[in-house]
């Protein structure tokens, strides 16, 4: 073999070796077991509710516990692993009232949409939702990791990528999704549509680290429709109320509420 590629065999041999991983089957199985807490019945046949989601409950419990442990063991920290069970499921009932408005958004959105069953098993854009709410709560908890595996996953999954700090309200509505890219320190209001290979993204990040913990990426207000394509750049970017963003526009200013904007910069009120 090459000397070159030897030495560099030997460099890496000799490193220290992370053995301490989180296992993508137990995000999964984690995902899985809080959609059926959530939404029981839809994957599984339910003979007593009851004990069904007595069971649920107590899976989710252990997974988090491997999760956390997990998490303890990659970031060398020590998490109060009770404390964060605990919380976690204090917001489940509110997480459930976010996403039956989320639900209702999309099958009131969406005229292809059958029932509100199809759209809990075959849509992209609720699971990416979905997902995005349990890795919200886990955020705000300030779990190390765990938030942005799990964000990671459903983009994976759905190809849209909803960053676990971003705040979003009810009401929200994906379709199709693919290519869609929500950042970090984004604010979405109610009532917001937004379509594929959309991008709610920040600046040039030449600060790199420097910009941590500050506002980098828009805030959208309420009953603002954004079509497929369109890009909205930068903390300082509001766009207004009942706005219609076009397709394929670039945007890096405020937007006044009620407006049109479309590809060629023209805006006009709604």
């Amino acid at each position: 073999m090459n000397e070159k590629f030897n030495e560099w065999l030997k460099v890496k041999k000799n490193k220290k070796v992370q053995n301490d991983v989180i296992q993508q089957d137990d995000l999964i199985s984690f995902l899985s077991e809080v959609k059926s807490l959530l939404f029981p019945g839809f994957t599984e046949e339910i003979m007593n509710l009851d004990n069904y989601l007595d069971k649920k409950v107590r899976n989710i419990s252990n997974l988090l516990d491997g999760l956390l442990s997990a998490v303890e063991k990659i970031e060398h920290v020590r998490l109060d692993t009770e404390l964060i069970k605990n919380k976690f499921f204090e917001a489940i009932p509110s997480v459930d009232e976010l996403l039956k408005t989320d639900l209702e958004a999309l099958y009131e959105g969406d005229p292809a949409a059958k029932s509100e069953t199809e759209i809990i098993l075959c849509y992209p854009g609720l699971e990416a939702i979905f997902t995005y709410r349990v890795a919200h709560v886990l955020y705000e908890l300030n779990v190390p990791i765990l938030p942005r595996c799990l964000s990671e996953y459903a983009h994976s999954k759905t190809g849209i990528d909803i960053h676990p700090g971003a705040n979003i309200s009810s009401y929200f509505f994906i379709d199709h999704g693919t290519g869609t890219v929500i950042g970090e320190t984004c604010v979405i209001g109610k009532h917001v549509k937004i379509y594929q290979g959309v991008t709610l993204g920040a600046l040039s990040l030449r600060g790199g680290q420097k910009l941590r913990g500050s506002r980098r990426h828009p805030t959208i207000m309420d009953n603002v429709t954004i079509y497929s394509g369109a890009s909205i750049f930068g903390g300082e970017t509001i766009i207004g109320k009942n706005t219609t963003i076009g397709s394929s526009t670039f945007i890096t200013s405020s937007v006044e509420d009620d407006m049109i904007v479309t590809i060629d910069h023209k805006k006009k009120h709604n």
